[in-house]
């Protein structure tokens, strides 16, 4: 699935560490063949670029996963073109819910749909959990 630039734009992105850190302290997170997806709502003073609309996510693929630079890069860049078709479809809704993203090492070679529907099956997961903790 192509996704359009307008769609992009709804989407924000992690960048600094006290993000990612505070994510992964939020407990939930959910385990697939090709992906770990964390999960946390944003605070109102999130260091995510706020003039987005939609949920903000963050990519890593450690050394232990992959010791080469060049295997990294390419899981990052399956990873990052699979967030934005799976954040586009039924998941577009997520607003105020940071995200993030742990690339395993079957993910880069791994079919692009197996990537989107293993991001899209931990979401479902995860947002049923957050809606249990809310009630």
């Amino acid at each position: 699935m192509l996704v359009k630039r307008k769609d992009m734009t709804m989407i924000g992105r992690l960048k600094r560490r006290s993000d990612f850190l505070r994510v992964g302290a939020s407990g939930q997170k959910w385990v697939s063949p090709t992906v770990i997806i964390q999960i946390a709502d944003s605070p109102a003073e999130s260091g995510a670029e706020s003039l987005v609309s939609g949920p903000n996510y963050g990519l890593t693929v450690t050394k232990k996963t992959e010791k080469t630079a060049v295997g990294r890069n390419r899981i990052k860049r399956r990873l990052r073109a699979a967030m934005a078709s799976a954040l586009t479809g039924e998941h577009a809704d997520l607003k105020r819910t940071d995200i993030v993203v742990i690339g395993r090492l079957a993910a880069e070679t791994a079919p692009f749909d197996q990537l989107v529907k293993d991001i899209r099956w931990c979401l479902r997961r995860l947002r049923g959990k957050q809606t249990e903790k809310s009630q």
